[in-house]
C-alpha cells in the first residue's frame, strides 16, 4: 500500500465532467440536424430537457447536470476563471 496522500480537487473533476457533457451534446444536436447552440440555451433558460435530442443519451447526460453547475461552469469558462 502506498504511503502517501493523494490531492483530490472535485471541483477540477466537475469541470472536466460538464465539459465532456457539453462536448457530447453539442455533437448530438449537431448530427441531428438541430442548430446546437440555441437549442442547449433553450434548454438552460427553461429547463425542459425536450430540447435536446435523446441521440446518443444526450438528454439523459445533460440532466445529469445541475443547471446551476453548468451556468457556472459557462460563465467561468467565459471569463477564463479557474
Amino acid at each position: 500500500m502506498e504511503d502517501f496522500t493523494r490531492k483530490f480537487n472535485a471541483a477540477q473533476d466537475k469541470s472536466v465532467q460538464i465539459h465532456h457533457v457539453l462536448t457530447t451534446v453539442y455533437e448530438a444536436l449537431k448530427e441531428k440536424g438541430y442548430d446546437p447552440i440555441n437549442q442547449i440555451v433553450g434548454y438552460i433558460l427553461s429547463e425542459d430537457p425536450t430540447y435536446i435530442t435523446n441521440h446518443n443519451s444526450a438528454r439523459t447526460l445533460i440532466c445529469k447536470v445541475d443547471r446551476d453547475e453548468l451556468l457556472q461552469a459557462l460563465v467561468k469558462n467565459y471569463l477564463d476563471i479557474d
